[in-house]
């Protein structure tokens, strides 16, 4: 991380109106949460125990066949992150959202963390794990954790299968969530971050084209390559809470 990059980043935030925020797992390593593969990763095995693989595990056609299996699954995916609290890049991101005219989060995580730092304007596109909904009823709830729910769960209202609300594999993304997503877009965005994501999906990597597209600034924070590493304005290799921590002071001597 180059002391005169972050400090030419905070100068030119300091100074623009909008924001967005692309975040993924790496996001959230810091607050010791593992990523979904990778070093340290949810999922190091090819298949899981049941000698599927995990993209299958957590499909939506899974959960219709055998939900428990699924369920079990989402479970690890909870209790990996069950007391986990947000780091500063999270607080950083929440402090912004505050101190700036449009600040928003497009965040891949279904851990609910940047809710828990006080982000209001969070675009959570694969839903959260916190969230549960029956799938016959509708009715929808909130749970702090899963400990002490009986998995795969039974809704209160009609004791029918429940579903957190959540993207599974193969599922469609939420219409009101991406519908709000490209209104944001359609605004544009004097800079868009993005921050310990891989930018695979291109749903996750279009903000990043189109900012450049538009000749805003580009940021990104990862400690690793990605998909939109060889067209950003800066690359920082280095781990979110530290840098961004490190962006927030900048923006306060601009």
């Amino acid at each position: 991380m180059l002391d005169q990059d972050v400090s030419d980043i905070g100068r030119q935030l300091a100074a623009c109106e909008s924001v967005l925020f692309v975040t993924g797992a790496g996001i959230s390593a810091d607050s010791g949460l593992p990523t979904y593969r990778g070093i340290g990763g949810l999922y190091e095995q090819d298949t899981t125990n049941e000698g599927v693989p995990i993209e299958i595990a957590l499909s939506g056609e899974m959960f219709r066949r055998d939900p428990a299996l699924t369920w079990k699954y989402i479970h690890q995916i909870e209790k990996s992150s069950r007391d986990a609290r947000p780091n500063r890049a999270h607080e950083v991101i929440a402090l912004l959202e505050r101190r700036l005219n449009r600040v928003w989060t497009l965040t891949q995580n279904v851990d609910g963390l940047h809710h828990v730092a006080g982000s209001q304007r969070v675009i959570d596109i694969h839903g959260d794990v916190h969230r549960l909904a029956c799938t016959r009823c509708g009715h929808r709830w909130r749970v702090e954790n899963y400990a002490g729910i009986q998995i795969p769960p039974s809704c209160p209202e009609c004791d029918s299968l429940v579903r957190p609300e959540v993207v599974l594999f193969g599922e469609m993304l939420p219409l009101d969530r991406t519908k709000v997503l490209q209104e944001q877009l359609t605004h544009g965005f004097d800079v868009v971050f993005s921050i310990g994501t891989t930018s695979v999906f291109p749903y996750i990597a279009e903000p990043v084209l189109d900012a450049r597209r538009r000749g805003a600034l580009t940021v990104e924070i990862n400690p690793g390559v990605s998909e939109v590493s060889h067209i950003v304005d800066y690359r920082l290799r280095a781990g979110a809470a530290e840098t961004m921590d490190a962006v927030a002071q900048a923006f306060d001597r601009a």
